[in-house]
This record gives C-alpha cells, sequence and structure tokens, in this order.
C-alpha cells in the first residue's frame, strides 16, 4: 500500500516538536518524532527555519516527498485564529504577533496545514483517541502550567465566535488568592502549576514565620524552588502543609467544576497534566465541592477522569487537528 503521512507541530514557549505520522488502514502510528528548543529571544524566523528544517530532514531520511504529506497539523497556545491560521501573540511566544503559520507551512510544502489553539487540539486528541471516545458532551481542562478547557458540545468542537471559548482560568472563584491570568483568586490561580506553587508559598511564609517550616521549604531562600513536583512527593509522605495546599486547590477545583457542570452538562471532564500524574491528591476536596454545588441530575451523568494520552498527549493534539 501506498503510506500518507501527516507532519504534527506542537508549537510552544519553551520547546517545540515535530511529529511525522505514518497513516496506517486502522490507526496512526509515530514513525519518529524530535523536539527542540523554542528559544523565542531569537525571533520567529529562527523557530520557522528549525521547523522547515526538521521536516526537510525527517522527508530525506523517509524518502518522502511533500506529495505524500496529506497535511499539517499544528497546536499552539492561543490566543489565535484558527479560521485564517494566525497566531496572535501568545504571551508565551514573544514576537509571534499575527503569524500566518498555516499559509506559511502550507506554501513551503505545497499542502493544507491546519492551527488549532492547545486546549482544543488536546480536547479533540482525549475525544477521538483517549478517555472521551464515543461521547458527545466533553470538557478538556489543561490543568498544567495555566487552566484553559477545550470543549466538544453535540459532538463538534465549540471554539466561540473568535476562539476564545473555554478560558474558564479566568473565572473568579474568591475575592483573594493566588494569581492566574492576571486575576487574584482566579480558578487558574488556584489551579495550576504556577497558582498551587505561589500556594504553597504562601503557606510555607506563614509557617516560617511561626518557627515550623515545612519540610520542602526549610528556609525563605527555599521559596524560589517551590513547585507541584516537590510538593506531591511530600504529600504523598503526608506532610501535612503539603496536604493543606492540595486541600484548599482541591475545593476550589471542586468549585470551578460545579459551575462547568452545571452550565455546560457534560458527559465527561478529562483533565490533563497535574490531575493526570497525581489526581488521587484532589479526590476527596473535588468531589465533597462538587457534591454540595452541583445540581444532582447534572453531577449524576458526569464522569471526571485523567486524560488517558499521558504523556503523548501534545502529539496526538498535533494529529487530531489534521484529522478534524
Amino acid at each position: 500500500m501506498a503510506w500518507k503521512y501527516i507532519v504534527g507541530i506542537d508549537l510552544g514557549g519553551t520547546k517545540c516538536a515535530v511529529i511525522l505520522w505514518r497513516m496506517g488502514p486502522f490507526a496512526a502510528e509515530i514513525a519518529e518524532r524530535r523536539a527542540f528548543p523554542t528559544e523565542t529571544e531569537k525571533g520567529v524566523d529562527h523557530t520557522l527555519n528549525r521547523l522547515r528544517d526538521i521536516i526537510d530532514e525527517l522527508l530525506a531520511a523517509y524518502v518522502l516527498s511533500p506529495e505524500d504529506i496529506k497535511r499539517i497539523g499544528i497546536s499552539c497556545g492561543g490566543p489565535l485564529d484558527s479560521k485564517r491560521g494566525v497566531i496572535q501573540s501568545p504571551p508565551n511566544l514573544i514576537g509571534w504577533d499575527d503569524i500566518p503559520i498555516t499559509r506559511i507551512l502550507g506554501d513551503m510544502y505545497k499542502v493544507e496545514a491546519r492551527l488549532q489553539n492547545d486546549a482544543n487540539a488536546c480536547a479533540l486528541a482525549e475525544w477521538k483517541y483517549g478517555a472521551a471516545q464515543g461521547c458527545e458532551n466533553v470538557i478538556f481542562l489543561t490543568f498544567g502550567t495555566g487552566m484553559g478547557a477545550g470543549l466538544i458540545l453535540d459532538g463538534k468542537l465549540y471554539s466561540g465566535t473568535n476562539d476564545m471559548a473555554g478560558e474558564v482560568g479566568h473565572m473568579r472563584l474568591e475575592e483573594y488568592g493566588p494569581v492566574g491570568f492576571g486575576k487574584a483568586g482566579s480558578f487558574e490561580g488556584f489551579c495550576s502549576g504556577g497558582g498551587i506553587a505561589d500556594l504553597a508559598r504562601s503557606v510555607a511564609r506563614q509557617r516560617l514565620q511561626v518557627g515550623r517550616p515545612p519540610s520542602w521549604c526549610p528556609n525563605v531562600e527555599a521559596l524560589a524552588g517551590v513547585n507541584v513536583k516537590m510538593l506531591a512527593e511530600a504529600a504523598y509522605k503526608n506532610d501535612p502543609a503539603a496536604l493543606e495546599v492540595f486541600k484548599i486547590s482541591s475545593r476550589q477545583l471542586g468549585r470551578g467544576l460545579s459551575i462547568l457542570i452545571d452550565i455546560l452538562n457534560p458527559e465527561i471532564i478529562v483533565m490533563g497534566s497535574i490531575f493526570a500524574r497525581c489526581g488521587d491528591l484532589f479526590l476527596d476536596g473535588m468531589k465533597s465541592v462538587i457534591e454540595a454545588e452541583a445540581l444532582n441530575k447534572n453531577r449524576a451523568v458526569c464522569r471526571i477522569v485523567p486524560a488517558q494520552l499521558g504523556e503523548a498527549l501534545g502529539d496526538y493534539a498535533t494529529l487530531a487537528v489534521a484529522e478534524m
């Protein structure tokens, strides 16, 4: 048989990945994956040239021509215009101001290129290949560096009027609290990597002031290095300060999820990154709040699960964009 290939691009502020997908009769498989640091300080052209060089190298390595490429799928943090294929100044991609990425790559390889923000792309991936297969109404929550949502409603991706649907991290849950999305007390502030680390530093400062430093932050100098990974490791050892942080975050997670459950009435909520790695630390607090806050009928039909695709989610997201 004549193989067809898809080129996937996972474009991030810290690193990028190019994935060459081989399309089989029943499933797709990764022929090769290559990653490189984005180095945004070197400018847009530097990254575009690296993408072109890697794609060219992969085509040469597999003795392929551009005609063998079925499509290019690009997953990138927003804001962006998916219909026009334009990246519009994401905060993690300094200098990427109105970059027509699909036209650039499409013209380069004479093939159609498609673009989606990373939350939508991951929602499509979990819906097509992961935990949400067979569902009609799906919420995917990134729950990583930030907190964003991808929405599948009535069996279709819902991106809103100008690709800004799903910015759930901006919801304010409390008047005061960790800052996320530039807003104190937001969903992202309480439930994201940066927000949980800020919350942990606040708890650590309180304990340092009374002479009871946490095991994961023995002094003021250690505050800057606090992160979710070390906090989770401490929580699994029953460290009381770490457990306190996860208790606060889990209850706010439950509050945010209750709002989404009642407004969108999903069948399933899939959460990636932090929840996929240590979701059991959030379950008790999250469930208790959902039981108290969400409507019974809505809660009864909604499952909440970790992302199934794990560390390969970003790769599958590029395939899902190309195949949508």
